[in-house]
């Protein structure tokens, strides 16, 4: 029996460092817990960042670019983003979403002002249409959390030494239980998505690169399985790709000045 336990962990030790060559070292972690540790670790020492964002699912498809200050749950970000189909500014600073109205839409502010607050759950007719999409195109960049769900939910598959784009890095491969998860959603996912899901999707990959700082150079998301489940045709795609850089440097991530704040009319 001792035999046989000391055999099988050799061989899972194997698989996680197996695509090395001969005179390279093996990925530095075994385990998704101590991976997200290091990760969490090296995201709080690096504490700033660039990003860049791609996400597709289906035939949508959106790219933004931005700064983030991370810290808990105040972490602070910017974000510009096409998704609604022109440049689009995101501020998530104070624990509270900011948006930059473009300027074919300010007549419809009473004030005309250039930034309102926007909510998941508020009342006025853009947070109720898109509130809750653009509060998690901003929140999905934030790679502490998805290196918590990666400790909560994670399981490591795969591991390696790399290179992306000119840079070595060690790159993993994790499967992250939807039902370990709980409430905590991944990114683009409301509550009653995942509920009428349950039971139909186990679980979805999630791909992590890492500089010699444990400071995360790509995030890949690949929500495939559960677009599937949701009754897309076999095939379809969904994914999340965030790439990290110029960790250390300054970000400007304040909310903007309270001058420059409006209001959004609600229905009467």
């Amino acid at each position: 029996m001792r035999r046989t336990a000391a055999l099988a962990t050799g061989l899972l030790v194997l698989s996680l460092a197996s695509g090395c060559d001969s005179d390279e070292a093996p990925a530095a972690f075994t385990t998704a817990s101590a991976l997200a540790d290091a990760a969490i670790a090296g995201t709080a020492q690096g504490r700033t960042a660039s990003f860049t964002t791609d996400v597709s699912s289906g035939t949508l498809k959106s790219k933004g670019s931005g700064q983030i200050r991370f810290d808990g749950e105040n972490t602070a970000l910017s974000l510009v983003t096409d998704f609604i189909g022109e440049p689009l500014e995101l501020r998530l600073a104070d624990k509270t979403l900011f948006v930059k109205v473009p300027e074919s839409s300010r007549g419809e502010i009473g004030d005309g002002k250039p930034w309102v607050r926007v909510s998941p759950d508020g009342t006025d007719p853009f947070s109720q249409v898109l509130g809750g999409s653009l509060d998690q195109l901003a929140r999905q960049n934030d790679a502490e959390r998805t290196l918590g769900q990666v400790k909560k939910a994670g399981k490591l598959t795969k591991a390696e030494q790399g290179d992306l784009t000119g840079t070595t890095a060690e790159h993993y491969w994790l499967d992250i239980d939807l039902e370990k998860l709980g409430t905590e959603l991944p990114a683009g996912l409301s509550t009653d998505a995942i509920n009428q899901l349950r039971g139909k999707v186990g679980h979805f990959p999630l791909e992590l690169w890492l500089n010699k700082n444990n400071e995360p150079l790509q995030i890949t998301l690949n929500l495939s399985p559960i677009l599937t489940a949701a009754g897309a045709p076999d095939g379809a795609s969904a994914k999340i790709t965030t790439n990290y850089k110029n960790w250390g440097t300054p970000v400007d991530v304040n909310p903007p000045p309270p001058n420059q704040i409006g209001t959004l009319p609600t229905p009467n």
